[in-house]
């Protein structure tokens, strides 16, 4: 079976995993010197949001020179010692591509090549169309002569046009640049975004997802297949039925898409098991597996979204093992392990997320769920770097919760997630169980599993393996147990 269809893939933000330098951000060398925590985690590889050249007006998703790392991230010889050392230590490396956008210092946007990039005459002094960015305000903007361009994000972020053949040829070899330099895998940003409508279709349902998008992907399948080892891609597909995502993922297309409906999901038995049996179904239809995941760096943190407190984190644990326990591939999140909670209240002079400058502070941005890792000592930056502070500040009540106080804790989250992951039978089928109303049972090849997203305990069915909280003969509210497959009574 492929590596990558029953995976647990960790997702590192590198401008907040570790800093080598002092200046406050994480970078490469940093990112290689903490490997030995995924090793210890268990992880199967790991994914790098974008450390490219870059302005920075996105967090590097504004790419400048798609072939080279960021001097605030290092070097490309950094990057080739980060990837012998991940593969030394058994992580397979994949890396982002961002392909629905460039940044505006970009050199074809600087040197005005307009054709490989989204033009359109506007309706006198209005833009094209209505259409809006998904960061606020409207998604064209005007250049000093009065041509208009298309930003679904910011207007750092050109959309380009995926019609010209210069543009596909240039991200072909792009993959290839990346390929023969080692890397496992690409996450594909904004996959279902590349092709673009009639610039007349103002239906903001018309906008992603053309169904003309699927010709690249099919182009980018033959490379990855050029390349020996089991090479993959996963796409970003959001706000789209499971039936559509599906396609992203046919035999001929990319390997895997991430499962947003499934990350945010509510606390809610019915409408998890809805969207469990949804997302199952869809993914057999193309024979691809399913992936499931409860945070990135996009979305508020499940301890916070989940309640905040102790209820957050105990529905976070509970949340964590029963998406490890699903079907096919899971993601994690930096942090989801050490159980993070979202930081709400950072200062409004360090948040540089543009979805809260562009909204002018309404929208809070992303910047809450970016915050630094916290690893060792008692104080701010706890060992984040050898500097005084990090880019974001950290609260000084992340003490108890850094990676070195919870790894001697047997309780912790982070230790739940070790010995879940190291506990994880990959599984390919799910069958349900009865069980009580609020609660979900089901049984994989590895394991009975039940999850208590009710108000009352009850008498489990099999014998705990492993549970997200303490457990006697009963499940209570808000917790998940493995229990062994086998003879069992009906809760």
């Amino acid at each position: 079976m492929e590596w990558w269809r029953t995976a647990v893939i960790y997702q590192i933000y590198p401008r907040s995993f570790a800093d080598s330098d002092g200046d406050g951000i994480g970078d490469l060398p940093g990112i290689t010197s903490r490997l030995p925590h995924l090793a210890d985690l268990g992880v199967d590889a790991l994914w790098l949001s974008p450390f490219y050249r870059s302005p920075m007006v996105d967090g590097g998703y504004d790419v400048s020179d798609y072939r080279d790392v960021d001097p605030v991230f290092g070097t490309l010889a950094d990057f080739d010692a980060l990837l012998a050392e991940a593969h030394r230590l058994n992580l397979r490396v994949i890396v982002d591509i961002v392909p629905n956008h460039t940044s505006s210092a970009h050199p074809w946007f600087a040197e005005g090549l307009r054709d490989r990039y989204v033009f359109a005459d506007g309706r006198g002094t209005d833009p094209p169309n209505a259409w809006r960015s998904l960061f606020g305000g409207p998604a064209w903007s005007r250049l000093p002569d009065g041509a208009w361009y298309l930003h679904f994000f910011d207007p750092g972020q050109p959309d380009l046009n995926w019609d010209n053949p210069q543009v596909r040829a240039e991200f072909a070899d792009i993959l290839h640049f990346w390929l023969s330099r080692g890397v496992d895998g690409f996450r594909v940003d904004v996959a279902h975004g590349l092709i673009k409508p009639e610039i007349s279709d103002i239906s903001p349902i018309s906008v992603f997802d053309q169904d003309r998008v699927h010709e690249i992907y099919r182009d980018w399948r033959k490379i990855l297949d050029e390349y020996p080892g089991e090479r993959m891609a996963v796409a970003e597909v959001f706000d789209t039925e499971p039936a559509r995502v599906a396609r992203y993922v046919a035999a001929d297309e990319l390997h895997q898409a991430f499962n947003f409906d499934f990350l945010d999901a509510p606390w809610d038995p019915a409408e998890l098991r809805r969207i469990i049996d949804a997302s199952l179904a869809a993914a057999a239809g193309v024979g691809a597996p399913p992936t499931w995941v409860i945070s990135n760096h996009d979305r508020r943190r499940p301890v916070t979204r989940f309640g905040g407190g102790v209820v957050g984190l105990r529905r976070a644990r509970a949340a964590a093992l029963l998406m490890l326990a699903l079907p096919g591939a899971a993601y994690v999140y930096q942090g989801e392990e050490l159980g993070l909670p979202e930081v709400l209240d950072l200062p409004e002079e360090v948040r540089t997320d543009p979805q809260w400058v562009r909204s002018g502070g309404a929208e809070p941005g992303r910047d809450g769920c970016r915050v630094p890792l916290p690893w060792e000592g008692d104080e701010p930056p706890f060992g984040f770097g050898p500097g005084e502070r990090a880019w974001l500040p950290m609260p000084p009540d992340w003490a108890g919760r850094t990676v070195a106080a919870q790894r001697v804790d047997p309780d912790s989250i982070l230790n739940l997630y070790r010995d879940a992951i190291r506990l994880r039978r990959p599984a390919t089928t799910l069958t349900w169980r009865p069980a009580p109303d609020g609660v979900l049972c089901f049984e994989t090849e590895g394991f009975l599993v039940a999850a208590n997203l009710g108000g009352s305990a009850f008498t489990l069915p099999g014998e705990p393996v492993l549970a997200s909280s303490p457990v006697g003969g009963t499940l209570p509210p808000d917790t998940t147990v493995w229990m062994e497959p086998g003879p069992r009574r009906n809760p």
